[in-house]
């Protein structure tokens, strides 16, 4: 139809162009009217139908248009959750190696002053396993000077025992 549309404007244009001209009026021309009209009449059929799809072709283009945003905001959208979901994820991980080094510095920390607690007991136990062993040391040794004199004592009373059993008869 469009084509129809076309070759009649052609058809219209060739014969105006095609016309003769009015003598003293070189920009007027004469025509045939009823062919003019006839020419103008077809015109007036088709175009509304060329219009119709004209109209069809921008309607439809305006949907695809429209569609074409919906879908855009719909995809940023979408890629505006992803990035928060993103950045939600890094914050909770990043909360999360936080949590993590302050949990090690604490076990850090207790491990020390557990270390620095058995560490004090240890030397206290020694210390007193020390004085312990040092006072039955003592005792050991006062013991053992007491055996001594007191062997002593019994070996020179042995000794002196004989003599007088000896030396007394």
């Amino acid at each position: 139809m469009a084509n129809d549309v076309f070759y009649l404007i052609d058809l219209l244009y060739e014969m105006i162009d095609g016309a003769k001209g009015v003598v003293l009026s070189p920009d007027k021309c004469i025509v045939v009217r009823d062919d003019a009209l006839e020419l103008l009449e077809q015109l007036r059929g088709e175009l509304p139908a060329e219009l119709k799809k004209a109209q069809d072709l921008i309607r439809r283009r305006d949907e695809y248009v429209e569609e074409a945003k919906k879908e855009a905001d719909r995809i940023r959208r979408q890629a505006d959750m992803d990035a928060k979901t993103i950045v939600g994820e890094s914050e909770i991980a990043r909360v999360a190696r936080d949590k993590a080094r302050e949990m090690v510095t604490q076990a850090n920390d207790r491990s020390k002053a557990i270390i620095n607690v058995a560490n004090e007991y240890t030397d206290d136990a020694l210390r007193r396993t020390e004085e312990a062993i040092q006072q039955a040391l003592e005792e050991v040794r006062e013991s053992r000077a007491r055996f001594r004199a007191v062997s002593r004592e019994k070996l020179q009373a042995q000794q002196a025992r004989p003599e007088e059993q000896t030396g007394g008869k």
